[in-house]
């Protein structure tokens, strides 16, 4: 079925907190909530233009907005596990980035600013003065920088992953840049080839842990519909362009900035961007809180969707 549609738990130590994903926090979708696979999303996609840019946008549900951001090679549908169950009592909002998803990303530059500088102008457009906004990864690091750049549109901040400090810092990824332009045409071609063979990928077992081992910690555990909707988002022609982006962009000095309630989420075996990170965001974000899950990759609202849904909803329903 395709989308496309055009500790252990223990104390917290200083606001830190370590978590084995086995269930203590409960699962959110064992309430009443309509599976990702029954709703006809084509019913909740708008095409938004901003900036002269068409947005590929869905948006469902009713209440307090959560804005959702996605990471590199990512998509909207990397939020499956989480727009119908905070839709009950939210207006959830999710959207392919230019040049990821169905958002063309047309010639130039992309910067993390500007995709900031989008969201701001894209809740505007929906009539949204603020927002939760929650990020991935890539998604992570532009949902930082919307805190930080426009406070008044972030209400909250929740990121899982977040790029922007050692994605900066760390000479080797710096030094990956010219091996991948230079083999750009085969990986592009590889990626896309991935994508619009998504379904048999992901039902070969092989062939899933070949496309997502480096993503999530274990791939087998995913359900073939949902990792196929994650092998969906790669190819795109934006990839190259955000990754020579995110590796330009050092979001340290941007932390001290973010004054709204914000959680930061780690899973302890991200092979993507390693969980010392998890400590310097925690620390530079005054006031933030952070839970680190065991066992657990790049993707932990995919990876424990039952156990970061009522994080989240308590997140959002605490008082500080």
């Amino acid at each position: 079925m395709s989308l496309d549609a055009t500790s252990r738990s223990g104390p917290a130590t200083n606001g830190a907190v370590h978590a084995d994903g086995a269930g203590t926090l409960g699962d959110p979708r064992a309430r009443t909530v309509p599976s990702w696979r029954s709703i006809d999303w084509r019913e909740h996609q708008h095409w938004l233009v901003v900036d002269g840019r068409p947005v590929n946008t869905i948006a469902l549900g009713d209440g307090p907005p959560i804005l959702f951001v996605h990471g590199l090679s990512g998509r909207w549908g990397n939020w499956l596990e989480q727009m119908p169950v905070f839709a009950q009592r939210h207006r959830v909002v999710a959207v392919d980035l230019p040049g990821f998803g169905h958002s063309p990303g047309g010639a130039g530059e992309l910067s993390m600013e500007g995709y900031a500088a989008l969201l701001d102008k894209l809740l505007g457009e929906l009539g949204l003065a603020r927002a939760v906004v929650v990020g991935n990864s890539m998604g992570g690091l532009i949902a930082a920088e919307l805190a930080a750049a426009f406070p008044q549109r972030v209400e909250r901040l929740a990121l899982i992953s977040p790029a922007g400090i050692s994605t900066f810092e760390d000479r080797f990824t710096q030094r990956t840049m010219p091996l991948v332009r230079r083999f750009e045409q085969k990986l592009a071609l590889a990626a896309q080839w991935a994508a619009s063979n998504s379904d048999m990928v992901t039902s070969r077992p092989r062939l899933r842990e070949l496309a997502l081992k480096g993503v999530v910690r274990h791939p087998s555990r995913l359900p073939a519909a949902l990792a196929a909707e994650q092998v969906r988002g790669a190819g795109t022609d934006g990839f190259l362009r955000a990754l020579e982006a995110i590796f330009e962009y050092d979001l340290t000095p941007r932390l001290a900035e973010i004054g709204c309630p914000t959680l930061v989420v780690w899973g302890d075996h991200d092979l993507l961007i390693n969980v010392r990170d998890a400590a310097r965001f925690h620390e530079l974000i005054a006031g933030s809180k952070l839970v680190v899950y065991e066992d657990t990759g790049h993707m932990a609202m995919l990876e424990r969707p039952g156990e970061f849904n009522e994080l989240l909803a308590r997140f959002l329903g605490s008082s500080d």
